[in-house]
């Protein structure tokens, strides 16, 4: 009895200390701010855009007031602003969201639930819904947008709004890249009533990736990327993803799936179907509220899980594309300027295009609209299915565990992927591990020897059995790619892909793998989780030496951006370099080595135009070009890679031939793939490369062939004779044979390099960043 009363009296005393405190918080929490309370205007005002520090004062102050609204920091970002993500949901739900998440799991994984629990976990279970944002910081709408819906979720009162909260769990990303929301803000208020107004920045608007920020979803290279995954995606698989994006003007007015072809084949249909179902209600819903220019089945495609993660996690991933404006400044956009798009044409009615956008005007405020109009509308449609979507999302656990491959059947999907612990570069080898963990991918250890392509590997090897949790997603990135031999008509050119065709990880880190076809070998349970290693390489990392110069065009180049990422990770001590340093001359003076980054000979050559001031203009011209031969001649080493191998023929004169000019994509083409090579590990440049299947990432690329062989070393060369495809997709690959993929030329006293491939793609190609090193060490020490 006094046991009983010591209950009771702590509940009761805890309900009246509520009561009473109920008047003070209750006044604490009104009134709801509005956005334009905080930023001073409103979200789509023209010429208006708001700094990160406003956006995160907007969230602190609803997080506040509401009690629907919980905002988190996740971290801080590449260059230290708060990572955040708002969960909003009725203040029911938010009481306790643990509750929520362990049935979020059970329903995931049919392992954590008895045989009758599935019904109470679909009745009581709410569907998680991820929305992210603004990744691309040029696409202004996207850090506007969060404000207006979470303004509308934490105020509404209609009855849909209150099914929204009801039946959802809302995990808001107000921008999935802070740090660009600022670099793109700053140089638009600074150049508002300029000649630059509505340009891009001279800066790449991610600090080390810019655009390529969306190309990272299986790497996890980036602190954004892995707070996204880690904080969000991997303790909530949400059921649903929407990821708002803009794209050009003169299309369509929005996107919004069902994809185009083609579909990664190790994506359940499941999440296929239901990526096309709620797309197109959301099309009808924007159809019936007036909209126009309304685009289905259009330009983007569901294949590289470099920027779906969700799809291979067990979420619907919803991508709307808006069409932009020019930053924050209205753009007009007459209807005989509208054009084709992938799929189908903006002046022309058709059925995954049937509202004709007029043209007119286009603001940044119509971008907001749209963007609200389409996600408010998948809010109310995964709320009004909440049952269905559960009812699915728990089928896809049951799916992935099932003894026969149920949407694959009689293909070569292997039992498990086979990784002997004896690799030629460790720290590949724990890279390749860490990944696929990082990705919820169980890894094991064989009990016994075991037998795989032909081979018989010692016991303790790792495993990767496709029948697990993500075992699709790990065949994805294990498997080579067969991208279908899409055509735009029959007989025609090649259909391009969206983004690339490959991501087959053992290629790209350079670690041998073997597929298991038989049975899936005894194991034991799933081994701890692998520490992340270090990125480091010998001779070079935390050493003073070589002095080498990167070259930072203000034409912004990604695959800089890459470079500067991979010497920062690496630790290896570097300068930029920029257009009127190198024009300037003299450059032996400061530097060893020079790299010149992937870049189009014009980029290379003129730079930025007349729209953007004076100091960023004018490329390299020829004062750079002969700066860079001056510096070879005098025994400099250059490093150009990929397309900027083409400039550097041009500008030195090298007594070199791109054999893959003017060449007719009907004849050749490679839209990122992998493919092999035949490595002189004799070279100097070659020496630390050990890759057991030498494999480039060609993208764009040059092939070389030299004029003047005395001048020439071929360290790379394709195949005499077949198809050098190894991972993606290759048309014309004969036009490859014999011919060199990397190439060292003598220029007087020194030497340019000419990577006829991206070395550092993305971060990811460590099995070809050792012939980066190698030329690196060729340079002149001071």
């Amino acid at each position: 009895m006094t046991h009983q009363w010591r209950i009771d009296f702590r509940f009761y005393s805890g309900l009246l200390l509520a009561l009473l405190l109920a008047p003070a918080l209750a006044a604490q929490r009104r009134p709801l701010p509005t956005p334009a309370s905080v930023l001073g205007f409103e979200p789509g005002a023209d010429r208006k855009l708001p700094t990160w520090k406003q956006v995160t004062d907007y969230f602190t102050a609803l997080d506040r007031a509401s009690p629907r609204v919980s905002v988190r920091t996740l971290g801080k970002t590449t260059l230290g602003r708060p990572f955040l993500v708002a969960f909003i949901a009725d203040s029911a739900t938010l009481v306790n969201p643990e509750r929520y998440r362990t049935i979020q799991r059970k329903l995931a994984d049919p392992r954590l639930r008895t045989p009758n629990e599935l019904p109470r976990l679909i009745a009581d279970g709410k569907n998680v819904i991820l929305i992210t944002s603004s990744i691309h910081s040029t696409e202004v709408g996207g850090f506007l947008t969060p404000l207006v819906l979470a303004d509308r979720l934490a105020r509404g009162e209609t009855a849909e709004a209150r099914e929204i909260l009801a039946n959802t769990i809302v995990m808001l990303v107000p921008s999935l890249n802070p740090d660009g929301v600022d670099i793109v803000g700053d140089w638009y208020r600074a150049t508002v009533g300029t000649p630059s107004e509505g340009n891009g920045p001279p800066a790449l608007y991610h600090h080390y990736t810019g655009h390529d920020n969306n190309r990272d979803w299986y790497a996890f290279t980036q602190v954004e990327t892995r707070y996204t995954i880690d904080s969000l995606y991997t303790p909530w698989t949400p059921q649903i993803v929407n990821d708002i994006h803009q794209q050009g003007p003169n299309g369509g007015r929005i996107f919004i799936p069902p994809y185009m072809d083609p579909v990664e084949p190790n994506i359940d249909p499941i999440l296929t179907a239901g990526a096309t179902s709620l797309g197109m209600a959301m099309s009808w819903r924007m159809l019936g509220e007036g909209k126009t220019g309304v685009a289905t089945n259009a330009s983007y495609d569901q294949w590289s899980p470099a920027r779906q993660y969700s799809f291979n996690h067990r979420g619907v991933r919803i991508l709307t594309e808006t069409a932009s404006a020019r930053l924050a400044t209205p753009l007009e956009v007459p209807f005989s300027a509208l054009g084709t798009a992938r799929g189908y044409d903006a002046r022309v009615t058709s059925w995954n295009f049937p509202a004709l956008w007029p043209g007119g005007t286009w603001t940044v405020g119509n971008i907001v609209d749209y963007q609200t109009s389409a996600s408010w509308a998948l809010l109310a449609e995964a709320a009004r299915d909440r049952r269905a979507w559960l009812t699915s999302y728990a089928a896809l656990g049951d799916r992935a565990l099932a003894e026969h491959h149920p949407w694959r059947p009689g293909t070569d999907v292997p039992a498990a992927y086979l990784i002997p612990k004896a690799q030629p570069d460790a720290q590949a080898l724990a890279r390749l591990l860490w990944t696929l963990q990082h990705g919820q991918v169980e890894i094991r250890e064989s009990d016994g020897p075991a037998t795989a392509g032909g081979k018989e590997y010692p016991a303790g090897s790792y495993l990767v059995p496709t029948r697990q949790m993500f075992g699709s997603y790990a065949n994805a990135l294990l498997e080579r790619q067969r991208y279908p031999n899409l055509r735009e008509y029959p007989g025609g050119p090649p259909k391009a892909p969206y983004d690339v065709t490959a991501h087959t990880l053992p290629l790209l880190f350079g670690v041998e793998i073997a597929a298991v076809t038989g049975p899936m070998p005894a194991a034991g349970n799933p081994i701890a989780a692998v520490a992340e290693p270090a990125y480091r390489v010998p001779g070079l990392s935390e050493r003073a030496g070589k002095r080498i110069g990167l070259y930072r065009s203000y034409s912004a180049s990604m695959d800089e951006g890459w470079t500067r990422w991979m010497l920062d990770v690496n630790k290896i001590g570097y300068q930029s370099v920029v257009d009127r340093d190198i024009r300037a001359g003299g450059l032996n003076a400061k530097f060893d080595v020079i790299i010149v980054p992937d870049q189009s000979v014009g980029q290379l050559t003129r730079g930025l135009g007349n729209s953007y001031p004076d100091s960023r203009r004018g490329g390299l011209g020829a004062d750079g070009a002969k700066g860079l031969r001056e510096f070879a001649e005098s025994g400099g080493t250059i490093l150009f890679f990929n397309e900027a191998s083409e400039y550097a023929i041009e500008a030195l004169g090298l007594p070199v031939r791109n054999v893959l000019a003017g060449v007719r994509q009907s004849d050749f083409y490679a839209p990122g793939s992998l493919l092999g090579v035949e490595v002189d590990r004799a070279h100097p440049i070659a020496a630390g490369f050990s890759a057991p299947v030498p494999a480039v990432w060609f993208e764009d690329s040059p092939t070389f062939e030299a004029t003047d062989p005395a001048r020439v070393t071929v360290v790379a060369r394709y195949q005499a004779a077949g198809d050098p495809l190894l991972s993606g997709w290759l048309l014309g690959g004969d036009k490859l044979n014999g011919k060199a993929a990397l190439v060292e030329v003598a220029v007087g006293k020194g030497r340019a390099v000419l990577y006829g491939f991206r070395p550092q793609y993305r971060g990811q190609t460590m099995a070809t960043q050792p012939l980066i090193w190698g030329a690196i060490g060729r340079g002149a020490t001071p």
